[in-house]
């Protein structure tokens, strides 16, 4: 599914809920948070699901299985001399770490085959081809995160704007000659005080997240060139060995 059109989904989704938990589900004292309260909630709901969503990505890009389990594989495998045997490993882990490698490999066998590509330059096309997998990989491991991270700043603002809503409610209640309008007082800090709580929360929840993921994909993506500079050195030393 295209990225525009799963955002497009969320949010139309994300609102319906919220429209519908508004206006049957929610306590007085949170409804008195006024429309606001329905954009927070929609934000809320869009932040989990991004997370879910990242949650889910990011372990498929892991692939089946032990990944240490899976390298040790693929070095025992090219150490022997296989390297069918390597990619048919890559084939059933199906990670991203995986793809770069299986990428690097199926090369590897075609330049093997090309008496004219000079040995010097086996592992400079190896290498093109890990680099041009890997940044094919790294942005299905970075997606939506910008999403995430926007959606956690909007949130704020939101709040931040529930907050003001409310206070000017509440200093138009004071303003009144006489004693002031105690309801609408107490209905502006309410306002206030629910709007602020409720960026808070989306806010809070996105920013936790989203450094998690990116925390998450910086090691995994060391890891996909530490393995990939492994694998390299091993072909690189059975070039050697050939010669």
């Amino acid at each position: 599914m295209k990225q525009g059109l799963f955002a497009t989904i969320v949010i139309i989704v994300a609102l319906a809920i919220s429209i519908y938990v508004y206006y049957n589900l929610l306590p007085d004292y949170i409804v008195k948070g006024g429309p606001l309260v329905i954009l927070l909630l929609t934000l809320s709901i869009m932040v989990f699901t991004y997370v879910f969503e990242r949650i889910f990505s990011l372990r498929k890009a892991q692939g089946k299985g032990s990944m240490t389990k899976f390298l040790k594989d693929v070095e025992d495998s090219l150490n022997n001399g296989d390297i069918d045997a390597a990619i048919e490993a890559c084939n059933k882990q199906r990670g991203s770490m995986a793809n770069v490698i299986r990428n690097g490999l199926e090369r590897y066998k075609e330049v093997v085959k090309d008496s004219k590509i000079g040995a010097e330059k086996y592992m400079a096309e190896v290498q093109r081809a890990i680099e041009e997998a890997t940044m094919l990989e790294t942005p299905l491991l970075e997606k939506n995160l910008i999403v995430l991270s926007t959606i956690s700043s909007i949130s704020t603002m939101v709040g931040l704007l529930g907050t003001v809503i409310g206070m000017i409610r509440a200093f138009r209640a004071l303003a009144h000659a006489g004693a002031p309008d105690a309801i609408q007082l107490s209905v502006g800090i309410s306002e206030a005080l629910i709007n602020t709580a409720g960026g808070l929360i989306a806010a809070i929840t996105g920013i936790i997240f989203y450094n998690y993921f990116v925390n998450k994909v910086d090691n995994f993506t060391y890891m996909i060139d530490e393995a990939t500079s492994s694998i390299v050195q091993i072909l690189n030393a059975r070039q050697m060995n050939v010669k």
